[in-house]
């Protein structure tokens, strides 16, 4: 092991790019779309470096149009899950040995990577498999994954250098141990940043992974994983296991070497993990760490004071861009009596000029939402405002299967600020609002915080100060993410460390120093020079 003492580069985000007519990425992002199309690949089980072809499939498809299959993934087993659990463990050893800099150099060359030979192949992958706009592709498997990959090797470095004090004779300090066992890392469909990153950042800080990806998203996870072998890290490390996810944790959380779990999913999948995990607290040999970042029902709060066009394009972009399929996604609004109307006129002329359809005409600014359990879900949300006497339709209200899972950026008012559309999470583009009287402000403020179980995201607008410092305060445990004078979605590696609490999730932080915590195990050492030779203090001596 070298003797020098490293520093990792600090450093910025990765800048987006536009993607512009005549650009080069855009030529060559086409070219990989065509490519990804016609290709059809079989994606394995990859598990100690061994691809696995169980034949056990399910094919992969577009979901903007459902009969184009991309690829045909194989999923894993009992046997394979259990082969998983062994590799993991044979490789802790010497990957919880490896040295930190090593470590870290493997995930800072694939962010280099990702920002130039794999960045068309991973958005291009994301657009097709995620049904994910160029931008919305661009701005997640491109910038927000090589920002993970650059910034968590920086925040580990910072964590293993907050060292304790020492007195004269004694040195005292910490070191940060992998934990023993393995993590367990659960991603979901919507993000490919998130997807790289929940195997990555334990794996990172000397941990061995399972990583069951989304089968939504498996396309783009398998190209990530691709990417990691390609960069140099070890087979072993990361296992990469599709599989329905039932089954997954049934054969995954008893083992008793499960050292944690890094989930991103619903509240209701969270719940049945913790559970899974409280039955089999007596087999286990540590107690797990558990890092979820579950559902929301993020809201747009606006005053009488705000900048009505602000507002209008937060609600629009923060309601509907990615078809509302952000745990971030605004998705009910409470807005004033008093600037109602005007608010109305520029929302339905807003939602007018919104394009719908496929990823590959780069003029859409939405696609289709991820699949048909998806589609039926948010559908269902329409038929009951529809014809309920409590929601008046805004815009929109309407959907369509027959070539993919298409549904129209849908907006209602309702007169119950408690009811279901203001509840519940739906994960797609529907929009409820509540028109509140101006002079009734507190008590909006309080439905507000008291309607939902969630507490993930939220903004606020006004241009008053002391009604913006009255919301900041009276909003304070309502979301884990909070907006002043902005949608409440697009958090920044670094900028806004995400995540929040309640039925939300354990409020982990990802994209910053606040998550990797969770994936060591401290210990203290003192070292004492000049050891004492007589066990009498002082005290004990006579006067």
């Amino acid at each position: 092991m070298s003797e020098a003492v490293f520093k990792v580069p600090k450093p910025t985000n990765e800048p987006v790019k536009e993607y512009s007519p005549g650009s080069e990425e855009k030529k060559r992002l086409k070219e990989e779309l065509l490519t990804i199309k016609k290709e059809r690949i079989e994606i394995p089980v990859i598990i100690g470096g061994e691809e696995i072809y169980t034949g056990n499939t399910r094919d992969i498809v577009e979901p903007h149009n459902h009969q184009n299959v991309l690829a045909t993934v194989h999923l894993a087993g009992e046997k394979e899950f259990s082969k998983a659990i062994n590799s993991a463990l044979e490789s802790w050893q010497e990957w919880s040995n490896t040295s930190w800099f090593d470590r870290a150099s493997i995930f800072l060359k694939a962010a280099e990577y990702l920002s130039t030979s794999w960045r068309y192949t991973l958005n291009a992958a994301t657009m097709l498999g995620q049904s994910k706009t160029v931008y919305q592709a661009e701005i997640d498997s491109a910038c927000e994954l090589i920002d993970f990959w650059r910034f968590n090797p920086y925040y580990m470095q910072f964590i293993y250098e907050q060292q304790p004090d020492s007195v004269k004779g004694v040195w005292n300090r910490v070191e940060y141990r992998p934990l023993e066992g393995f993590i367990f890392a659960v991603t979901p469909f919507n993000f490919t940043s998130i997807a790289g990153n929940l195997p990555t950042s334990p794996a990172m800080m000397g941990n061995t992974v399972i990583w069951k990806p989304s089968i939504n998203s498996v396309l783009s996870s398998y190209y990530v994983m691709k990417l990691l072998i390609e960069a140099g890290l070890p087979p072993g490390v990361i296992n990469f296991v599709p599989a329905r996810g039932s089954e997954a944790g049934e054969a995954i959380l008893p083992s008793p070497d499960l050292a944690g779990v890094h989930f991103t999913g619903s509240t209701a999948t969270f719940k049945y993990m913790w559970r899974k995990m409280g039955e089999s607290i007596d087999k286990y040999k540590y107690y797990p760490r558990v890092v979820g970042e579950t559902g929301g029902k993020d809201f747009v709060f606006a005053h009488s004071s705000a900048d009505i066009p602000a507002l209008v394009t937060a609600l629009i972009r923060g309601a509907f861009e990615y078809q509302g399929q952000k745990c971030s996604a605004a998705s009910r609004a409470y807005i004033p009596k008093s600037i109602w109307p005007k608010v109305k006129e520029y929302l339905i002329e807003g939602v007018k000029e919104i394009k719908m359809g496929s990823p590959e005409d780069f003029s859409n600014f939405m696609c289709a939402v991820i699949d048909r359990k998806a589609f039926n879900k948010i559908r269902s949300y329409i038929d009951y405002a529809n014809s309920s006497p409590e929601y008046e339709t805004v815009t929109g209200g309407k959907y369509n299967d027959s070539i993919g899972y298409f549904i129209e950026p849908t907006i209602y008012t309702t007169t119950n600020p408690r009811g279901k559309l203001m509840s519940e999470e739906i994960f797609g583009p529907v929009l409820t609002l509540f028109i509140y009287e101006d002079s009734n402000l507190e008590e909006t403020l309080d439905l507000c915080n008291t309607t939902s179980e969630y507490g993930l995201t939220g903004s606020i607008f006004a241009n008053d100060r002391r009604v913006i410092s009255h919301m900041t305060n009276k909003l304070k445990y309502a979301a884990g993410n909070f907006y002043i004078n902005d949608k409440p979605t697009g958090a920044i590696v670094n900028q806004q460390p995400f995540g929040g609490s309640r039925a939300s999730g354990t409020n982990d932080k990802a994209g910053s120093f606040l998550n990797l915590l969770r994936w060591v195990s401290a210990r203290a050492i003192k070292e004492t020079f000049t050891p004492p030779t007589d066990f009498k203090y002082p005290h004990m001596l006579s006067s």
